[in-house]
């Protein structure tokens, strides 16, 4: 077995999971990193550039974010992606509804990753795939009887191709200092902004402007109008671009110069997209 991934490194084949990863600077709340370009190209399918990630809104809070080794992770995966044969490597979970977690996922799904542990002490992640590290940051949630459920949720941080990607989950309150701090510096953070069944729009924009991430996808909105009063709450700050696809490319070296919103359709994957 080792002369057979010997002769592979020097063939510069290399296994999946051998893929590097690029250190990210995911390490305290900072002000937007100046400097960085956005690509809003190719479909799932296609090969990742080389330094760069692909996210995909697939719908509802679900994302899959793909890796140039070929790694593809879904958050907040309910078991369905759409009509396409593809099994992620890494899919995280949320439950504060049914719509954010799936209690089947296939067993072929290499890691699943629950935002939730035992009632009320939470669970923690750090999950190292060479090209992609994947950790989380306890909230508490709105229990169903109105009462709450400490450290019953996940924000979930991939750190990837230099790049600190948040995904912000069902948040039901704002993060404490030490939360903060945890999550550190995202450079592109998903954050739902429904405005009620999550958190008000002026609380989550106090969030996102705190964050100051270079990139922000809208996701969990359930009409026009609730995304129009969250993009005019923003634009004093970021600007704002419609690029009316589901996926964009990004990578360090082209984050944008000023903090962007980015609006992503929500599409299923498909084999034919």
């Amino acid at each position: 077995m080792r002369a057979l991934l010997f002769m592979l490194v020097l063939s510069g084949i290399a296994p999946l999971q051998a893929q590097e990863r690029r250190p990210s600077h995911c390490v305290a709340i900072a002000d937007a990193t100046p400097g960085v370009t956005f690509v809003h190209r190719a479909a799932w399918q296609e090969p990742v550039p080389e330094y760069s990630v692909r996210l995909t809104y697939i719908a509802h809070a679900s994302f899959l974010l793909q890796t140039p080794g070929g790694l593809n992770a879904v958050t907040d995966f309910t078991g369905f992606v759409g009509s396409a044969n593809m099994i992620p490597d890494v899919v995280t979970m949320n439950h504060a509804h049914e719509t954010h977690w799936t209690a089947f996922p296939d067993p072929a799904i290499p890691h699943v990753l629950t935002g939730w542990g035992p009632f009320g002490e939470g669970i923690e992640h750090y999950l190292d795939l060479d090209e992609m590290l994947v950790r989380n940051v306890s909230t508490d949630i709105r229990s169903q009887f109105s009462g709450i459920e400490e450290k019953g949720n996940s924000i979930f941080i991939f750190e990837v191709a230099g790049l600190c990607i948040g995904h912000l989950g069902h948040l039901h309150h704002v993060p404490n200092e030490k939360q903060f701090a945890a999550i550190g510096r995202l450079d592109v953070v998903m954050a739902p902004v429904d405005g009620g069944m999550t958190l008000p729009l002026p609380e989550m924009i106090s969030i996102l402007k705190r964050l100051k991430s270079s990139v922000v996808i809208p996701m969990h909105w359930f009409n026009g109008f609730t995304l129009d009063s969250f993009l005019g709450g923003m634009t004093d700050e970021f600007t704002i671009q419609r690029p009316g696809k589901s996926h964009i490319e990004l990578s360090l070296r082209d984050l944008p110069d000023r903090p962007t919103v980015v609006v992503l359709q929500s599409e299923y994957l498909s084999d034919q997209n």
